[in-house]
């Protein structure tokens, strides 16, 4: 029967149960005082005197939230959203701040909840696992001889009672902790979730706050690319073209009164020419590479693979071509990431994997180097980030000093 139980996963969302609603009434308690300490707080307030212990039993109060948080997410699965306004400054700037943040007041309304909740389901929870316990026992002392009448709910002073009460008490007790234990335990979680959890304004608020700050960064970058570009053509290509047109000029002056120095001018003025295609090609290739158009992005990955001077061991699943933005952004994260591993990280192996799962193109860089890296000091990290951003990508980034460093980043690519 256990063993049926078990297999079913029965005995295993109980005790995950249990473990919530008990742990739940030592967080109800935590509750309790801090509902106290805001009470304190604010009748101390009318002083003035208050005001740094509200706004500190506040914080206090984002801290027990966000415990709340983590629980329930365990127990139903996945992560239970956040999202509180940053504040600073003073103990009435941050209070002001605390006071109009819509998630401190979920907060409140979740601590008075779990205060009174929390407290009772762990007591009628622990209440239930002593009966269960205890009922069996109470059944095996009455079998002692000469044992004296033992009260149970009732007086156990025959087998009959002895029968008749703890067996039922604790089969009836088993049964609420198999069954109805996990049902409230996750009714719980899941009303704790919807107080918890930003409201669908706060949401869409978050959204639109986080779209204009990546348009404005895909806006700069943009910007940036341009005015790259106007220098490269301006102080290389130019200044290429305008030194072909005197060669060619001085050319057609010596052309009679001395053929073999025109002749010269030609030549120079000809490698001129095949200088300036080159340095065009590679104007061209920062602005959108020819072989992503002309071999995908598995092989154009697989190129700069072989073009690095540190070996890279490549790893690529099967991919459906994405639209031209997308492959654009992950070739060039993929080739930034190689560039920062040679230039800042001492590796000697790099690997780069690029893989498709449903509708996001995975990039992830792993080397052996020195760890350490850091967005926002100048490794080219924060034009990586810069750059799934402005597609609504992510990137995360793992280097913990001393290696192995791991960048992955995942662009969206539905068509």
């Amino acid at each position: 029967m256990v063993a049926l139980l078990d297999d079913n996963g029965i005995m295993r969302r109980a005790a995950q149960a249990t473990a919530y609603l008990l742990r739940g009434g030592v967080t109800a308690v935590a509750a309790a005082g801090a509902l106290l300490a805001l009470a304190v707080a604010g009748a101390l307030c009318l002083a003035l005197i208050g005001v740094p212990l509200l706004a500190g039993t506040l914080r206090v109060v984002r801290s027990l939230a966000a415990v709340e948080r983590r629980r329930a997410g365990r127990l139903l699965g996945g992560v239970v959203p956040q999202r509180y306004a940053e504040f600073s400054g003073s103990s009435f700037a941050q209070l002001r701040t605390l006071a109009r943040d819509p998630a401190t007041w979920r907060d409140l309304l979740w601590l008075v909840l779990h205060a009174l909740a929390g407290t009772s389901l762990a007591l009628c929870c622990l209440a239930v696992w002593l009966c269960a316990i205890t009922a069996p026992v109470v059944a095996l002392v009455w079998w002692v001889p000469d044992g004296a009448p033992i009260d149970f709910f009732v007086k156990i002073d025959s087998w009959t009672r002895a029968l008749a009460v703890p067996l039922p008490i604790a089969a009836g007790s088993t049964a609420l902790l198999l069954w109805a234990g996990p049902v409230i335990a996750a009714a719980q979680a899941k009303a704790y979730r919807a107080m918890l959890a930003p409201s669908a304004r706060d949401c869409l608020t978050a959204r639109v706050e986080q779209l204009s700050t990546t348009r404005a960064g895909a806006l700069d970058a943009h910007a940036a690319e341009l005015r790259r570009i106007e220098r490269d053509l301006h102080d290389g290509l130019q200044a290429r073209l305008v030194a072909v047109a005197i060669q060619l000029g001085l050319a057609q002056r010596q052309r009679d009164i001395d053929p073999d120095t025109a002749n010269q001018l030609v030549e120079r003025a000809h490698t001129g020419v095949e200088q300036t295609l080159t340095a065009l090609r590679e104007v061209v290739r920062n602005i959108y590479p020819p072989i992503l158009a002309d071999r995908g992005l598995a092989e154009a990955v697989r190129t700069l693979a072989a073009e690095s001077p540190v070996p890279v061991r490549t790893s690529i699943g099967t991919l459906v071509r994405p639209p031209a933005a997308v492959e654009s952004a992950a070739y060039f994260v993929a080739a930034e990431a190689l560039t920062n591993v040679v230039k800042h990280s001492g590796a000697t192996e790099i690997t780069l994997t690029l893989d498709q799962g449903g509708n996001r193109l995975v990039v992830e860089v792993t080397d052996n180097g020195r760890g350490g890296a850091d967005p926002y000091h100048g490794t080219g990290l924060a034009g990586v980030a810069d750059r799934a951003a402005a597609l609504d990508g992510t990137m995360t980034l793992h280097s913990p000093t001393g290696g192995p460093t791991t960048l992955r980043v995942e662009l969206p690519c539905a068509s």
